[in-house]
């Protein structure tokens, strides 16, 4: 009999980029649902609001069938909590981000003993991007094409355009 585990991924996604659409697709292979949980924070400033970013992820992972998308606004671990998923992924680039998930997972454990956090590396080509990295890139009209889905392309190039920015 197959068993069916479910997981969420969480982040900002802010936006989604080439990097986070690798790990969902390789994910996905294993959890079911894989939950993208799309998160707000008050002590971030985003370019894109939450609204912004649903549709975007939507858009980027909507040929990935055991892929959902959704939103919540606390901690990942209540969320996981009130969904009873007991699996927490989080996509690591360097050793920095390594020690910050230690961190993470060992409150999370103490907030919710029955949930595990997994630990997904990118793969090489993607160890340099982050979401920040492409925020930066585009304000300054650079080629992102390599690092992001097409409909976070337009959507950056929109904003930047309605900011008054000057792409080259």
């Amino acid at each position: 009999m197959k068993h069916s585990v479910s997981a969420i991924y969480p982040g900002s996604f802010d936006p989604i980029t080439r990097g986070h659409v690798d790990l969902v697709q390789r994910l996905s292979c294993f959890f079911n649902p894989l939950v993208l949980l799309v998160s707000t924070s008050a002590s971030k400033k985003y370019l894109f609001s939450l609204e912004e970013r649903l549709t975007l992820a939507r858009a980027c992972l909507k040929n990935i069938k055991a892929v959902k998308v959704v939103s919540y606004n606390g901690l990942t671990v209540e969320y996981a909590k009130r969904s009873n998923i007991k699996v927490i992924i989080r996509g690591v680039r360097a050793v920095s981000d390594f020690e910050y998930e230690l961190t993470m997972a060992a409150a999370n454990k103490q907030l919710f003993e029955e949930c595990e956090t997994f630990i997904a590396f990118t793969r090489p080509e993607y160890t340099h991007l982050s979401s920040q990295v492409v925020k930066e890139i585009a304000s300054h009209g650079g080629d992102l094409s390599d690092w992001i889905p097409n409909p976070v392309a337009l959507a950056l190039k929109k904003k930047f355009l309605k900011k008054g920015n000057r792409q080259r």
